[in-house]
């Protein structure tokens, strides 16, 4: 890929090539000029011809390649040990038997390799499902562009939320600031202009710029696209970050389970080395004996367990609508007990439809003038409506320009407008009426707007209560006179007076009663953070079945939320479960509060959304939603939808549940064979099992294994969330381990004390009932039912164990069974084989109700604990996942990868004037994505008026 050459500023740059630092201190249309664009922007043709010579923009990132799965199969320390210890003992002579040992680990390795790399591969099919895409203006036109396919030169609509897709010259903006901490640390936004800087600035003074992957806090823009992909300044911080993913808590559960058996398995191996050394056994037989013995309590396939679960699991929820932007995400989805979600779109179906004006004391199509005079858009300017927030959008489909019966709004000018802000909730336009007088109009939450009116306004309040009582979404419109002014102030002042309400209408969901009764029963409590009026959101709730058990919705407000501090707000949570007009820093405070006792999925899509799900356990966020949201998400769904996420909770749980099957069958039934096999190696006088034995039953164990993510959960295992509990791993390997190895030693009585077997029979009556033994006993622990009876496993898994077993029987029959070290044995063994496998079985499953009793119990009487671990997908790896290319998942213990939030769909609403000029936006605009807060659809449009 060809890319631009880094020149210095001093130089003067070709047509089409411009560094960051040049375009930053020359004026805007100098910049135009050297990158060789019309103010129109580039055309389609020479937008394809740059694409060619400089390649697509994205970022380098780890690929699905085979020989990065295949050297991860090789990263144990302890099978690199037997390896070369096989080597050693094919140097010295036993070419055989070293052969034998490196045949069966390239079976392990083949097997783990095999199922990661499709586990990968599965993963990076998912990736491409997202769309990534910009607003650019090609040929006078605005258009949707992929954002793999933007170029030096491009011209893009950046507006509030929107994550800066490459490294941009600002041409216009209005009020325009970019969070720009990923990259300099800086914690505040930064102001942008189109005046050129100073020579020699830093990376945190381009004021003139704006960098890929920093994020639009305020205002909007149109700028000129300077470098792209690798040449960006991100691009150079992001290189390689595909490789070194943040660490779930999934992941850390994972690595410190593997460190645990890593640390058993080399204590094991040394107590068994010293013990046959001590019996004057040969070194390298007793040195091969001993690593076999720690590979073999290891469980070789877990990653490979782990990967083909959570591939399955991608793919289910894939088909469910459900986007995973890492694999292990679905395990932090499944853990989740608590939800919290915004109400809009998620409780009510999220078309909000403007429904009436009513008025305070004037008539009804003045007040809703008023309210189309002060919407983002200028209607006298005849801007377009596209990219308002919900409620101005609403209200400008029903009397706006275009609309079957739109508001008067001839003669009107619009002097200057204060965008909607969540610290004042509220907007301002100064607007010239036709007679030349200058009013002042406010919109916003009915009960700040009536605040700033005069004291008299009692009847406006009796009917702004009245409407929050039928659940109406409710915005109020004021007005003043402003005759000298010719700015406004940064929050409204008082003197207005009420003209009256906008009532807007968002129906409940019809299935939203099913899909909460869906997460309550799997025990995840709901509650809900809005933007609206408290009496609004409770009667939603009320409507919807969401209340406590006596029947009442506790709810706080964003004042009262302020006004306690943190230990008083944490006792608070435990039963509050609606928050209103709260702001973006309240809901990210309740998430943090929220995560000390619970694990917490948010689910939200706008920009002010953002700071919770960076706090959350498992973020989740829209398809349509705001960049920053999917940015700061770790789940996007395709649809907005709670029965979604409550199919997608249960497949996460599933995988989970699978995953522990294998990670307690593998622990308990391993360390009970290496624990026989150490007591046995003390007292023969030979070993006890051949190396190659020990790995061959180790494989061949695992392999019956790999069915284990087709096999069906116990209902009561899905009712609630499961975590890592390496305290329970232990204490079940410890208890079922030994219960397995009395077995062992009952085994070795009957082949010394019955059949009085030597060394190659001994060994294969050890070899066949310990794989027996230790495979079919997947049946009992893989659930905590009656198996069969009350629980039945899958027909897969069910067959692979039958057909492991079969093989282990056979083995010995076969012109294999020699080369290994086996024998045939008498038909008594395999009757007395047959009635200690059922023994063994009666055994452990009265172990198991016992043991899980017990646990019960102990989890009854132990203090809630607090929850601790981070969230892992913040920072500059979370916002380069969404530009690295073609990205997988790795799956060994660290997981990674997934779609990235998807790129602007809309973005600055300004206009190209048909001369080909230059892009002018209109001064300011109010902040998409962010409706005025306070109201709730049913189709319906009033005339508009003339005010005053």
């Amino acid at each position: 890929m060809a890319r631009h050459s880094e020149g210095g500023s001093g130089t003067e740059p070709p047509t089409g090539q411009l560094t960051l630092e040049q375009a930053s201190v020359m004026p805007a249309p100098d910049v135009l000029t050297a990158l060789g664009v019309p103010g129109s922007g580039l055309d389609e043709e020479r937008a394809a011809d740059r694409l060619a010579v400089d390649g697509p923009n994205v970022l380098p990132g780890s690929r699905a390649t085979w020989w990065r799965v295949l050297l991860r199969q090789f990263a144990n320390p302890v099978l690199l040990l037997l390896l070369i210890a096989a080597s050693l003992s094919f140097a010295t002579g036993d070419q055989v038997n070293a052969l034998i040992i490196g045949a069966i680990m390239a079976a392990s390795t083949g097997l783990g390799f095999v199922n990661e790399y499709r586990a990968e591969r599965t993963a990076q099919d998912l990736h491409r499902q997202v769309s990534h895409s910009v607003v650019v203006i090609r040929g006078g036109r605005d258009r949707s562009v992929d954002v793999k396919k933007l170029v030096v030169g491009d011209l893009v609509r950046i507006g509030l939320g929107s994550i800066v897709p490459a490294d941009v010259r600002v041409l216009e903006c209005n009020e325009l600031e970019a969070d720009e901490s990923v990259l300099t640390g800086e914690a505040l936004p930064v102001s942008k202009s189109p005046e050129p800087v100073e020579p020699g600035a830093g990376l945190g003074e381009l004021r003139s710029c704006l960098l890929m992957g920093t994020v639009v806090r305020h205002g909007d823009a149109v700028a000129a696209v300077v470098a792209t992909g690798e040449d960006a300044q991100f691009g150079r911080i992001a290189q390689g970050l595909g490789d070194r993913a943040p660490r779930t808590g999934f992941e850390t559960g994972l690595t410190r389970f593997s460190m645990m058996l890593l640390w058993i398995g080399l204590a094991l191996m040394v107590g068994i080395l010293v013990i046959n050394l001590l019996l004057r056994r040969p070194f390298l037989d007793a040195l091969l004996f001993s690593l076999a013995i720690a590979v073999g309590i290891t469980p070789q396939l877990l990653p490979a367990v782990v990967s083909t679960s959570l591939a399955a699991g991608s793919r289910l929820l894939a088909k469910e609508k459900v986007l995973v932007k890492r694999l292990t995400s679905i395990e932090d989805l499944g853990n989740m007990d608590v939800l919290v979600t915004d109400k809009t779109g998620t409780l009510t179906e999220g078309r909000i439809t403007f429904l009436e004006s009513v008025p305070a004391g004037q008539d009804q199509t003045a007040t809703t003038r008023l309210g189309v005079l002060c919407c983002e858009a200028d209607p006298a300017a005849g801007g377009a409506g596209a990219g308002q927030n919900a409620l101005d959008a609403a209200l400008w489909r029903a009397v706006g320009p275009g609309s079957g019966h739109p508001a008067e709004v001839t003669g009107t000018r619009r002097v200057d407008l204060r965008p909607f802000d969540h610290e004042s909730l509220t907007s301002s336009v100064l607007v010239d009426f036709v007679d030349g007088q200058r009013w002042e109009i406010l919109k916003g939450a009915p009960e700040v707007v009536v605040s700033r009116c005069s004291p008299d306004e009692d009847e406006g309040r009796a009917t702004m209560g009245g409407l929050f009582e039928q659940g109406l979404r409710v915005v109020a419109v004021a007005v003043r006179r402003a005759d000298d002014e010719t700015e406004l102030a940064s929050s409204p002042p008082s003197g207005f007076h009420l003209a009256g309400f906008l009532c807007f209408v968002d129906r409940p969901k019809p299935d939203a009663v099913d899909a909460l009764r869906a997460l309550a029963h799997l025990g995840i409590g709901v509650k809900v953070t809005t933007g609206d009026n408290e009496v609004v959101a409770v009667k939603v709730c009320r409507d919807l079945g969401l209340t406590d058990d006596a029947g009442a919705v506790p709810v706080l407000t964003g004042r009262q939320v302020e006004a306690l501090d943190d230990q008083a707000l944490g006792a608070a949570l435990a039963t509050t479960i609606v928050f209103a007009r709260v702001s973006p820093t309240h809901k990210a405070r309740i998430i943090r509060l929220l995560r000390a006792r619970h694990a917490v999925g948010y689910l939200g899509d706008g920009v002010n959304d953002a700071l919770a799900l960076h706090e959350a356990d498992v973020g989740i966020s829209v398809d349509t939603g705001t960049d920053v949201a999917k940015d700061s998400a770790d789940v996007i769904m395709l649809e907005k939808d709670l029965g979604t996420l409550a199919r997608g909770v249960v497949s996460g749980r599933r995988i989970f549940a699978n995953t522990i099957k294998y990670v307690l069958m593998g622990t308990s039934s391993n360390f009970g064979n290496m624990f026989s096999a150490a007591a046995a190696s003390a007292f023969l006088t030979f070993l006890p099992m051949l190396p190659q034995q020990i790995l061959l039953n180790n494989v061949l164990y695992d392999t019956s294994q790999l069915a284990i993510p087709t096999d069906r959960v116990d209902e009561e295992q899905l009712r609630k969330p499961s975590h890592w509990d390496l305290g329970q791993i232990r204490r079940f390997m410890l208890v079922f381990g030994p219960a397995s190895s009395l077995f062992d030693f009952a085994t070795f009585a009957l082949l010394l004390g019955v059949l009085h077997a030597g060394p190659d029979e001994f060994r294969t009556g050890w070899f066949v009932e310990s794989l027996a033994t230790q495979t079919l006993i997947v049946f009992a622990i893989r659930t905590r039912r009656v198996p069969f009876l009350r629980s039945r496993p899958s027909w897969l898994l069910t067959g692979s164990v039958l057909a492991v077993v079969a093989v282990g029987v056979a083995l010995p029959f076969t012109p294999l069974g020699p080369l290994l070290g086996f024998v045939g044995l008498p038909a008594l063994f395999y009757v007395a084989l047959a009635a200690m496998a059922l023994i063994y079985l009666v055994l452990i499953e009265t172990v198991k109700h016992v043991f899980f009793r017990a646990e019960s119990e102990r989890a009854a009487a132990l203090p809630h604990r607090r929850r601790t671990h981070p969230h892992p997908s913040t920072g500059i790896h979370r916002r380069a996942v969404g530009l690295v290319a073609h990205q997988g998942a790795p799956a060994r213990v660290s997981f990674s990868g997934g779609p990235a939030s998807a790129w602007p769909r809309g973005g600055l609403p300004g206009r190209v004037p048909p001369s080909g000029g230059r892009p002018v936006p209109p001064r300011r605009r109010s902040p998409g994505g962010s409706p005025h807060p306070g109201s709730t659809d049913v189709e319906g449009g009033t005339p508009g008026g003339t005010w005053p």
